[in-house]
């Protein structure tokens, strides 16, 4: 994969890009199904909360 062809995934919980090297997490939406959920390392730690953009549930 070259740094062209890698597309940025922000964390849901702080907004900031996560590094493909990053012990991020993603998953599906527990609630609607159709958005990817983005969680940095960090704020997967901390148990910061996020927000799905599509139907606005909101999670530890």
């Amino acid at each position: 994969m070259t740094m062209s062809s890698y597309k940025k995934n922000m964390c849901f919980s702080c907004g900031r890009p996560i590094a493909p090297y990053e012990a991020a997490v993603h998953f599906p939406c527990p609630q609607c199904g159709d958005v990817t959920i983005w969680r940095c390392e960090r704020c997967r730690t901390m148990g910061n909360t996020y927000k799905c953009l599509r139907c606005e549930f909101e999670g530890p």
